[in-house]
């Protein structure tokens, strides 16, 4: 029987015991809001520990003083970012991502949601600002623009909305565009990375990763529906 191909370099499914042992717990059809929540919240934090190690560096910025009166060299982070939730299931993970930046950055949305029948992505929010990097300045250490997305999707499952996402920001200017999510379909994960962009363009890192997905484009076994989960909408 033939092995499955490996996945490409650019995408990264954790290992981490602790992720695997909340994966567990966020699957389970008795874990209320309140616990999805807390339990999406954890397992952002930890993936996203783990994209920023490898796709961010320190820079020095300064010198400070400790209470004692010792000077010391201030660091912090480069390159710009900014962060991407795509609604609404994405504003579950905007609080863990922003606890483990140093700064504070920008906070832009997209709104887009399946069509039933189709399973094709339809673009209904995008408050990402107008402005591209060349309008802003000459001097590129001016710009207000970030040179990273950080896109924040807990679930990737047919890779629909990821692939319509990742262009829509690398269309706005960004020069990368980095995903985080929870768990993925091994075909999700791959289209994504296949139509979203180009060599070096895009980065996943994810939580888990589950084989396939159902007739309904939902991941099996998967954690159903994050967005109705979170807000309590399951029903409707």
């Amino acid at each position: 029987m033939a092995q499955p191909a490996p996945p490409p370099s650019s995408i990264h499914i954790s290992t981490h015991p602790c992720v695997r042992a909340k994966l567990s717990q966020i699957r389970s059809k008795d874990a209320n809001a309140r616990e999805t929540q807390s339990l999406v919240h954890e397992i952002a934090l930890i993936v996203a520990c783990e994209a920023l190690a490898s796709e961010l560096q320190t820079v020095s910025s300064g010198t400070g003083k400790t209470p004692l009166g010792y000077e010391y060299t201030t660091e912090t982070t480069s390159p710009k970012i900014a962060l991407v939730p795509i609604l609404r299931s994405g504003l579950g993970m905007v609080d863990a991502l922003q606890s483990l930046l140093p700064s504070p950055v920008a906070v832009h949305h997209l709104g887009l949601f399946r069509e039933p029948t189709t399973l094709q992505p339809v673009e209904y929010y995008n408050n990402l600002p107008y402005h591209r990097p060349s309008t802003l300045s000459a001097d590129p250490t001016l710009s207000l623009h970030p040179d990273i997305a950080i896109l924040l999707d807990p679930i990737i499952a047919t890779g629909g909305t990821s692939v319509a996402a990742i262009q829509t920001l690398l269309e706005w200017g960004v020069k990368k565009v980095i995903v985080i999510a929870i768990l993925a379909s091994e075909g999700g994960l791959r289209r994504a990375i296949e139509e979203g962009g180009g060599e070096g363009e895009v980065e996943i890192w994810v939580g888990g990763c589950d084989q396939e997905v159902d007739s309904r484009g939902m991941i099996r076994p998967g954690m159903g529906d994050v967005g109705d989960r979170l807000f309590l909408t399951i029903g409707k």
